[in-house]
């Protein structure tokens, strides 16, 4: 059987394409958030996006990020799953700050 196909995008395409009214979902636990994160980004840690899913808008792309790109997969296969545009962030938080972006919290 096959994984279904989750579109992927990486940070320096993803930090092209963010715009003010773009919204990225961040499914890391609280500390790991608190820690360092991309400006705006919205805090739902994996465990909580089944219930906490219904407060995303389902007629926007939604960008998800985690710390390597393994959890953010799966919520975007979840939430693709249910009627949501997901993108996965490939290499997450750890190409982000490699490819040295700007994050909020925290410090590099």
């Amino acid at each position: 059987m096959s994984q279904p196909v989750v579109r992927e995008i990486d940070v320096v395409g993803l930090a092209a394409a963010l715009r003010d009214d773009s919204l990225v979902i961040d499914v890391r636990e609280p500390f790991e958030y608190n820690a360092s994160h991309l400006e705006g980004a919205k805090s739902m840690p994996m465990h909580l996006v089944p219930k906490s899913m219904g407060e995303l808008p389902k007629d926007d792309t939604l960008f998800v990020i985690c710390r390597s790109g393994n959890r953010s997969w799966q919520v975007c296969q979840y939430l693709n799953q249910h009627g949501y545009d997901a993108v996965n962030v490939a290499g997450g938080m750890v190409a982000w700050d490699a490819a040295g972006l700007t994050v909020s919290g925290g410090t590099r």
